[in-house]
């Protein structure tokens, strides 16, 4: 939808953007910028690195962070790396954040600059590819770095780069993400006011900008459910009590959760068995089996009911198949939903429809996927919104999904990345300093 609210526009008169001049330096600096940018997120895509081991993108972060002057402090939630930048006259905090870690996924995009990489995950050796824009995200965000640095005396207050570890889930058995940099702190020491962050789409046209108030992603849960049954010969099935069964009769239940409890008019919601594992032989009935999954919901009120749900037809199918169930939920993840804080996005949608020109900012749905920047945006007012990574002209059908391996972004989304960051930060210092 391309026609923004009106209590939105209604806000342009509430928050002074950037003067003339300033908007022309952070364009210029922008432009002077995007090689950089390009450049150091090819680096990055070409060696990726899992949640909680992103050792060398840790690094290379540092680097640049170091070069630039700022007071930087490592190995926070593991591998993540912060920043602070002091400006030439006191204000308020701004946090600014970007998420480094890539995914399991082997690449099949035919790029010059094209993931090799292979890491650990579960124990097993396994392809690893920047399969969710992450590579861009850091780039863009050492971009405006530099890009704010190089402003530091006229900024009013101060900006806090955040660069976090295992967005997509620490491993099983492990804290990370933005949970733990929390938990450890990042948002102290200078205390934090507002935050913003921003994720590429591959299915969205370079030049746009998706947001909405209030909640914009799913909270998420995963879960799991051990059958235990009782083991026999495939010949006789009538000497088993078949977890395989038992975990077919309990999917089944699981998808009439959505379609016959939760009130899908008024907002989605989703259940989703991911794995299912059990047996090793085509003439065995196993002992047990095994299967994960994950729950999608916006709201308390949902989530809440959606996950009693789970445990009870997955407990009462075990039963009425004579079968032991244990179910875990959530299993090793819970992000709560993605909330725009109302007002900070009324105050802020100024900046970016003049960054990307207001027919270009695109009120949007709610999304059933699911971000850990929720956690910062639970503490403090925070706003995340999407930019576009799509070729223009290409067909949002023919766009690969992220987390898939022909997963593409366009490089040229970037320089609106770094703009709108780089916007959200001034604004919102200048409009916000005593």
């Amino acid at each position: 939808m391309k026609k923004v609210l009106i209590s939105v526009l209604l806000s342009a008169f509430l928050l002074p953007v950037a003067d003339a001049q300033t908007e022309q330096e952070i364009n210029a600096a922008a432009d002077a910028l995007e090689q950089k940018v390009i450049d150091w997120r090819r680096h990055i895509h070409q060696n990726p690195e899992l949640s909680n081991r992103e050792y060398e993108t840790s690094k290379y972060i540092e680097r640049h962070l170091n070069s630039l002057g700022l007071e930087v402090k490592t190995g926070i939630a593991h591998t993540g790396v912060v920043a602070v930048l002091k400006g030439g006259k006191p204000g308020p905090v701004v946090a600014l954040r970007a998420d480094m870690d890539a995914l399991p996924v082997k690449e099949r995009v035919d790029l010059p600059f094209a993931s090799k990489a292979v890491g650990e995950y579960l124990g097993k050796e396994v392809p690893v590819m920047h399969a969710c824009g992450h590579d861009t995200h850091v780039a863009m965000l050492m971009g405006v770095a530099e890009l704010l640095t190089g402003m530091k005396d006229e900024l009013p207050g101060t900006v806090k780069f955040i660069f976090q570890p295992a967005e997509e889930g620490a491993p099983p058995g492990e804290e990370g993400g933005a949970e733990l940099m929390v938990k450890e702190g990042v948002l102290k020491n200078p205390d934090v006011d507002v935050i913003f962050g921003l994720h590429i789409s591959a299915g969205t046209d370079v030049g746009d900008i998706n947001i909405r108030k209030k909640g914009i992603m799913a909270g998420s849960d995963d879960f799991k459910i051990t059958i235990k049954g009782k083991q026999a010969h495939g010949s006789t099935p009538w000497d088993s009590i078949d977890p395989v069964v038992t975990a077919s009769q309990i999917i089944n239940s699981l998808q009439t959760i959505v379609s016959r409890h939760m009130p899908i008019t008024r907002q989605a919601s989703v259940v989703t068995v991911g794995t299912i594992e059990a047996g090793v032989r085509s003439n065995i009935i196993p002992e047990t089996a095994e299967m994960t999954g994950t729950i999608r919901t916006l709201s308390t009120e949902d989530r809440e009911r959606i996950l009693g749900l789970v445990k009870k037809k997955a407990t009462l199918v075990g039963e009425s198949m004579g079968a032991e169930v244990d179910v875990k939920v959530p299993y090793s993840s819970s992000y709560p939903v993605t909330y725009n804080n109302p007002e900070l996005t009324d105050q802020m949608m100024p900046t970016l429809m003049e960054v990307a020109g207001e027919d270009n900012v695109n009120i949007i749905p709610p999304i059933t996927g699911a971000e850990d920047f929720s956690f910062y945006a639970r503490e403090i007012p925070g706003v995340f919104f999407f930019i576009g990574g799509k070729p223009k002209g290409l067909p949002a059908s023919e766009a690969a999904p992220h987390h898939t391996p022909d997963f593409y972004i366009d490089e040229s989304g970037m320089k609106l990345g770094v703009k709108a960051l780089s916007r959200l930060a001034i604004d919102y210092l200048n409009a916000n300093s005593k």
